[in-house]
């Protein structure tokens, strides 16, 4: 399989490794120092994009992606309030999307955890739910789209939070997402319901970017020869 990576920093670096090591090869490295290079690429040399840069560029690279009919890949977070727009030019030009706000297969997991867990707690109206999240100091935007997945899910599932804030809340029926941002975290995202006796906790520790890369490898093996709108829900069988 032939990849261009649009976003060549740390992240970039590790998705490369374990392509390479799958068998893979890459194409293209765009970073911003030669972001032209992006309009070289066609069907011929390559078959698939796997897209990890910033929110104001995303969508850009995801728009380019479908006028040449190549499946992008992307891991970006922070642009989902442009994500109705996307979606309909996928479909128009029957483009190939597979995104996911965190590629690890453990989170994925642990979205499924999180749903189960908040379902139960509904017969248990004592216990206060929030959520932390943190990562590390490079990243742009906060909440995480990861704790933005996790509260959309809780949310859904719950019959007491009926939507999320950034920061402490002290309205009842909000989910509140304290965002935290310190040197060297790949990314912790910790869900507690608190009571007066007793704190029921479940957290997911990333320990490196390797987990994430190897999922947006696996992502875009998955990907070929398919069209529309895909997640890891899709991969994952769940």
């Amino acid at each position: 399989m032939k990849i261009t990576l649009i976003g060549y920093g740390k992240m970039g670096k590790v998705i490369e490794s374990i392509a390479l090591e799958r068998g893979h090869s890459i194409t293209y490295k765009i970073g911003l120092d030669n972001l032209s290079e992006l309009e070289q690429i066609n069907t011929e040399n390559t078959d698939v994009v796997i897209e990890f840069t910033q929110p104001e560029s995303a969508v850009q690279n995801i728009l380019t992606c479908f006028d040449k009919q190549i499946p992008v890949i992307c891991g970006t977070t922070g642009w989902l309030g442009e994500w109705e727009k996307v979606k309909k030019i996928c479909d128009e030009k029957n483009g190939t999307l597979f995104y996911a706000s965190n590629f690890s297969l453990g989170v994925n997991l642990f979205f499924n955890l999180n749903q189960y867990l908040a379902q139960l707690m509904n017969n248990f109206s004592n216990y206060d739910s929030y959520m932390e999240e943190i990562h590390h100091t490079e990243k742009k935007d906060a909440p995480s789209g990861t704790a933005i997945t996790l509260a959309e899910g809780m949310i859904e599932k719950s019959t007491q939070k009926t939507n999320w804030t950034k920061g402490k809340s002290d309205n009842k029926d909000d989910l509140s997402i304290i965002s935290l941002r310190e040197p060297n975290v790949p990314g912790t995202h910790s869900i507690f319901y608190s009571s007066e006796e007793d704190t029921i906790e479940i957290k997911h520790t990333a320990h490196s970017r390797k987990g994430f890369a190897l999922g947006a490898v696996i992502a875009a093996e998955f990907s070929q020869s398919k069209k529309g709108i895909i997640t890891m829900k899709n991969l994952l069988g769940l």
